[in-house]
């Protein structure tokens, strides 16, 4: 089976060599999402919705993939890739939770992104507030290391070292 995806716009954003592992909402620069042209139409009410999910292609990848990866912040913990957040995936979709601040024309000005400017945007979809929020979510594995002040900085937006 081939599975083709075609870009339906650009993320840009301040960053050209190195970016965040997870979204910094209070991140400065300018965030911002250009949908292509024949796409415009899809982003009718899209400005209703306070936070979206971004999918994107990570085409700046330059490692090999592996199954197991050990998160640099989690000490000598070794999980499935599947099991973690890492950009080094089978087929390298990315995906982001972002506040909408305004959309105008075929521009959606964001708050801050964790990826690369002029990433190919996949897809978008709106955060839906009980939809998209599971009460009985737990934190996996994180919870062996012991240590959730990592997680918390994530959660927080709070830069930090890995």
């Amino acid at each position: 089976m081939h599975i083709v995806f075609h870009p339906i716009g650009v993320i840009h954003t301040p960053y050209h060599d190195k970016a965040p592992y997870q979204p910094v909402e209070a991140d400065e620069g300018d965030f911002f999402i250009e949908v292509f042209p024949e796409y415009r139409e899809g982003l009718q009410d899209l400005d209703t919705f306070t936070y979206i999910y971004l999918l994107y292609f990570i085409d700046r990848l330059n490692r090999e993939v592996s199954m197991k990866v050990e998160p640099v912040w989690a000490g000598e913990i070794e999980v499935g890739v599947f099991a973690s957040r890492s950009p080094l995936r089978p087929n390298p979709i990315g995906l982001s939770v972002v506040k909408v601040l305004k959309v105008e024309g075929n521009t959606i000005t964001t708050t801050g992104l964790d990826v690369f400017d002029g990433t190919p945007l996949l897809d978008i979809k709106p955060y839906i507030k009980d939809l998209d929020s599971k009460k009985d979510a737990n934190y996996g594995w994180v919870e062996k290391t012991g240590d959730l002040r990592h997680l918390a900085m994530h959660i927080l937006g709070i830069p930090h070292e890995y």
